[in-house]
């Protein structure tokens, strides 16, 4: 069953984003492992177990900052009893035709760092490795959206892998489904690689997660 904040993402995602009129959505979580705190152009959404009664309490009328501010994350944090992940960046690609013309090769050791971090977020998880150090990452995270979460090896940065990896990763998904970025907005170099990937920002974003989940 496709949940409101799934329907929600798809919309935004094409472009038909919430009203920009300073208010705050809350939505049930999609799922046990999702909550968190999701933050358009002037409008929130808070997708939690929480009356929409408590966010009121907490967040000033017309006050665009404070449902991503650590104030209210915390205070969140604490009624779901998780810890706030990262702030990130959100941005979002439609999907592309044919094979990728990176060369990839499938992993099967689930033992690397960012797939193990995958896992812990994400369902359907797949990587791929490429020869000059780059990892990709696929799998389906928060309302189910397909995301992607890459590493570069540190040999091999500042030559545009990480960019050609998340281009890659845009025909890895289905044609009818777009694909999301969640990104550090300090990680400069990363926010670059996504732009020049076909990505657009729609957004930023916080995730509560269990206590010891964070990253």
């Amino acid at each position: 069953m496709t949940s409101p904040l799934s329907t929600l993402l798809t919309a935004a995602a094409r472009g038909s984003f919430p009203p920009a009129d300073g208010s705050v959505t809350v939505l049930p979580p999609p799922s046990p492992r999702d909550a968190g705190v999701a933050s358009f152009t002037c409008h929130a959404v808070v997708f939690a177990d929480v009356e929409p009664s408590w966010v009121r309490e907490r967040i000033a009328p017309d006050d665009l900052s404070a449902p991503l501010s650590p104030p209210f994350l915390s205070a969140l944090a604490e009624r779901l009893g998780r810890e706030a992940n990262n702030i990130d960046m959100v941005a979002v690609a439609e999907p592309l035709p044919g094979p990728p013309r990176l060369a990839l090769v499938e992993a099967t050791d689930r033992g690397h760092p960012r797939i193990t971090r995958a896992l812990r977020h994400r369902d359907g998880v797949r990587a791929w490795t490429t020869a000059d150090g780059g990892t990709l990452v696929l799998g389906r995270g928060v309302g189910g959206r397909w995301e992607l979460a890459i590493e570069v090896d540190p040999g091999a940065q500042g030559r545009g892998l990480g960019r050609e990896l998340a281009y890659a990763a845009r025909h890895l998904i289905p044609a009818d489904e777009p694909l999301w970025a969640q990104v550090d907005p300090g990680n400069a170099r990363s926010v670059r690689g996504i732009l020049a990937a076909g990505f657009a920002p729609v957004g930023a974003e916080a995730l509560m997660v269990p206590y010891g989940g964070r990253g």
